[in-house]
């Protein structure tokens, strides 16, 4: 589980990033390299890390659900997530 300050900076992050994004394109299509640089550098969506809805984790992430493996398999094995079934042959 990660730290809440760590999710809460991500979250910041994702904000920023948001707020500054047409900005940052009309400015690369400028080549205004100088203005780009005095923006925030959070505001660059480089500095995102994709991390679990629920716990935080940062590692073993799965994109599709937008949760981490652990989170993943335990709420596959209860029923939780539909679609999913454990498999077996």
């Amino acid at each position: 589980m990660a730290k809440e300050s760590v999710k809460a900076r991500n979250i910041k992050r994702i904000n920023l990033v948001e707020k500054y994004s047409k900005l940052r394109l009309k400015l690369k299509k400028m080549g205004n390299y100088k203005a780009l640089d005095k923006l925030p550098r959070n505001s660059s969506p480089v500095r995102l890390r994709n991390r679990c809805s629920i716990t935080g984790r940062s590692r073993g992430y799965m994109r599709s659900f937008g949760i981490s493996r652990i989170v993943f398999r335990n709420m596959a094995l209860k029923g939780q997530i539909a679609g999913i079934v454990k498999a077996s042959w």
